[in-house]
């Protein structure tokens, strides 16, 4: 059963006892949110790439076809890490004092990268945001950490 330890197999057992059943599987759709839950990054090319359908109730993943996916995610080295994101935002603290404008953090999620639309975005700085000062910077290390510790789930 791919080169996946007991405890995490544990962890992926609870997993898909919460988004689907053990014996049925999860919904291919569900694929990102599971290895989310299970701390890992993918990115949506990744997770279309390893199955993971646009539609609900087009396809199953069953735990045996799911551990192979989760181990080759696992050792995906194309996932950012806190300091690699800090890296990315210090481009924007043009006063090099650990913030940024929130504007341009807004703009960076809507417009660069992974899509995001503004629903998504106003519940990301609900959810892991300090309130802006009153020039319109946020101190951007915090907002990477409540990001990285609590992942956000779309509805």
């Amino acid at each position: 059963m791919a080169d996946v330890p007991k405890r995490e197999i544990e962890n992926v057992e609870f997993v898909f006892e919460v988004m689907g059943s053990a014996g049925e599987g999860i919904d291919a759709v569900d694929l990102g949110d599971a290895l989310r839950a299970l701390n890992l990054n993918p990115t949506l090319a990744l997770i279309e790439k390893m199955g993971g359908t646009k539609k609900r109730n087009e396809k199953k993943i069953k735990m045996d076809e799911f551990l192979p996916i989760y181990s080759q995610v696992k050792k995906e080295k194309e996932q950012g890490c806190y300091e690699d994101f800090i890296e990315c935002l210090k481009l924007y603290d043009k006063e090099e004092n650990g913030t940024m404008m929130l504007a341009e953090l807004q703009h960076a999620l809507l417009a660069l990268g992974e899509y995001l639309d503004d629903e998504q975005v106003e519940t990301l700085f609900a959810d892991c945001m300090d309130p802006e000062d009153d020039e319109g910077f946020i101190p951007y290390s915090q907002f990477i950490q409540r990001l990285m510790s609590d992942p956000i789930v779309f509805d």
